[in-house]
């Protein structure tokens, strides 16, 4: 391999610097004298080189020098002095590095390795993957004390084969300094489980939950050496909450070692009082729930039809109360303001939980808010609890509301309570706000009586993470309710006491802790280029089989930028902007006698063909693809805007432009 000039000349030099700084030429001189005096004088001998470097290898001073040489190669095979990038966009397709983790010595780590999975039986016929082909993949997602970890993912197999280590910090700041390096007897009493939760992605992108799992790692606190293996069998979800879907092998280990181990004897008595603990608070919490049951339905009889829950089953069938699945959320930097966290819950997708069998009867599952975001998607009840966890932590007064929509269909939405009395109403699935000012039945005819704009026909009870109201006006029609919490003729409240002795935080109960959000894995311009080149080479596809040529108007594609930015806006503010600018620039963009055309769309997805399938179903939509006519320009715009837990909202244009002919 042959150096240019200036290289080799650089290369010298470093090396000459070398030799200078560890004295090499002082140290040759020493051997050259040695040499000489030893073994050439009796016999005067003339000295060779290669004898020369014999002596200097035999004394390591050669090793010593390549040693100090370091030779750093840029670790992707490239050359680190290329051409410099574009000022574009530019984002490294090369996979990241692995760098090792710094480990604070003063602090417990709990290692926890996953080696392998078996008996997911559901996929004992799936063939080996092919190199390069696309198939179905296991995540495994991690939360503990407020961390989160994602295993890489691995295709779908009997023996799935996964081999990740994640290393979960057991003192976190809300401990205080003073258990920097906690022991044992200290860790017995952290009972926070790690929650594991397995999901299946299938070739289309599509995500599955497929196991939600607790488990319990302070059995390696009486392990010898500090190590311990487990073999977890995880139960699947749903109507198949009772059913094994595979086991993981994993081991647990401490770091660093525990200088005292317990005894089994004493981690299984603390499991024991937890549990038993935990069972009288919740059999305390159902005998309370039932009596206060009975004085509702001894109000009304009619209450006894009013959608009023006290306990929603998880995706493991277990029941819970309502008022575990919130709890004030805060987003840290990912999310500015209430709106935006509105649009953000309403970008993550929607999806009824799957039921088997017909009947069009609704298969109920509220799911633990690690299932929710790690599938991306959820049911009305999911979108609802997460939206008013986010409000709580943005400091406003919300609560979860359950009722019905049109045609007596069941629901659940947000609503705020304002310090001047005003209510607002939240639809978590699209982010729509409504301000609810209630019908008085009462009035005179010829009083005009506001129109509501809400979808929302009944309204059973509202819950947060504090409160619970059972719904006892006369009616349970939203429009006449009047939302005077503190009026007991209109609301029964529950004992404050009893919902914080099963669902306040830090307590010994089977409520899983919140996991934090994560900021967006998503590169918006690198995907948004990908979905719209996409789309172009689908259009083009779509015109050639109808037999019509397609040209590109790519002025006019980036000129539908600020249309879809301001659509965007719009969504998460309510308030619209910027658009005389981009009419203004249309207008110069097509000439006098053409025709412009644009249809804007918007999806929660990024799968570009299904995206363009549902665009042809659009009359106005598919006049723009298959336009005809004389100088027919198309034109393209996607823009895809992030949201944390890699959600995005997808904004797609098309338009066209053509002269007309009359």
């Amino acid at each position: 391999m042959s150096l240019p000039p200036e290289k080799a000349s650089e290369l010298k030099q470093i090396i000459h610097q070398q030799l200078v700084k560890t004295d090499v030429h002082g140290r040759i001189r020493e051997v050259l004298a040695e040499t000489i005096r030893e073994e050439l004088a009796p016999e005067h001998q003339q000295l060779s080189t290669e004898y020369l470097i014999k002596a200097l290898r035999q004394r390591g001073i050669i090793d010593d020098v390549i040693k100090e040489v370091k030779f750093v190669t840029d670790v992707n095979g490239k050359e680190t002095t290329s051409a410099p990038k574009p000022s574009t966009h530019f984002v490294e397709r090369e996979p990241p590095v692995l760098k090792k983790t710094n480990i604070d010595p003063t602090r417990r780590y709990l290692y926890l390795q996953v080696l392998g999975g078996k008996a997911f039986l559901e996929h004992l016929q799936e063939p080996e993957p092919l190199p390069g082909q696309i198939c179905s993949t296991f995540t495994l997602c991690l939360h503990f004390r407020n961390q989160r970890f994602r295993s890489k993912p691995v295709p779908c197999a009997c023996e799935p084969d996964f081999n990740d280590g994640f290393l979960l910090e057991v003192h976190k700041e809300s401990l205080g300094d003073g258990s920097k390096m906690v022991d044992a007897t200290t860790m017995l009493s952290i009972c926070d489980p790690v929650h594991m939760v397995l999901i299946k992605t299938d070739t289309f992108g599509e995500t599955t939950l497929v196991a939600s799992y607790f488990l319990e790692w302070r059995s390696v606190l009486a392990a010898e050496n500090g190590i311990t293996n487990v073999a977890v069998e995880l139960l699947g979800v749903g109507t198949e909450s009772k059913v094994s879907v595979g086991v993981l092998n994993i081991r647990l280990e401490m770091y660093p070692q525990l200088s005292k181990t317990q005894s089994p004897e004493v981690t299984n008595t603390q499991f024991a009082l937890e549990r038993q603990k935990t069972a009288e608070k919740e059999r305390l919490f159902l005998v309370y729930a039932k009596q206060w049951w009975r004085e509702y339905l001894q109000i009304r009889p009619t209450h006894n039809a009013r959608l009023v829950k006290i306990f929603a089953q998880d995706e493991n069938g277990v029941n819970r109360p309502v008022c575990s699945y919130v709890r004030p959320l805060r987003a840290g930097r990912l999310l500015d303001t209430p709106r935006q966290a509105a649009r953000f819950v309403s970008v993550l997708g929607y999806e009824r939980a799957p039921v088997i069998g017909g009947g069009g009867g609704k298969q109920e599952q509220w799911c633990t808010l690690l299932a929710f975001l790690c599938r991306n998607k959820g049911d009305c009840e999911d979108h609802a609890n997460l939206l008013c966890s986010l409000l709580l932590g943005f400091g406003l007064e919300a609560f979860v509301c359950v009722g019905t929509k049109a045609k007596g269909v069941p629901h659940t939405w947000v609503m705020t309570c304002g310090t001047d009395g005003t209510i607002t109403f939240w639809e978590s699935l699209t982010g729509h706000r409504y301000i609810h000012r209630p019908i008085n039945p009462d009035d005179p005819p010829l009083v005009e009586q506001p129109k509501p704009l809400y979808p929302y026909r009944t309204i059973g009870c509202i819950f947060n993470h504090q409160k619970f109201f059972g719904n006892c006006q006369p009616s349970d029609a939203v429009e006449v309710c009047v939302f005077d919490l503190h009026d007991e003729s209109k609301w029964k409240p529950m004992s404050g006491e009893a919902i914080k002795s099963v669902c306040s935080p830090g307590t010994t109960s089977s409520v899983p802790p919140f996991p934090p959000l994560c900021a967006s894995s998503i590169d918006a311009a690198v995907v948004s280029n990908e979905i719209e080149l996409q789309l172009r080479i689908l259009v083009s596809e779509h015109r050639k089989d109808l037999g019509l040529s397609t040209v590109w108007d790519d002025h006019l594609s980036y000129l539908l930028s600020p249309a879809l930015a301001a659509y965007e806006l719009e969504r998460t503010t309510s308030i619209s902007a910027g658009n005389e600018e981009f009419q203004d620039a249309v207008r110069r963009a097509v000439p006098d006698g053409h025709t412009f055309k644009g249809f804007p769309i918007h999806f929660v997805y990024r799968n570009a063909r299904r995206a363009f399938a549902t665009c042809l179903r659009s009359p106005f939509c598919e006049e723009i693809i298959c336009c005809r006519g004389d100088q027919v320009r198309l034109a393209v715009r996607v823009r895809v805007f992030t949201y944390p837990e890699s959600a995005c909202a997808v904004w797609i244009m098309f338009a066209c432009k053509y002269r007309s002919v009359l």
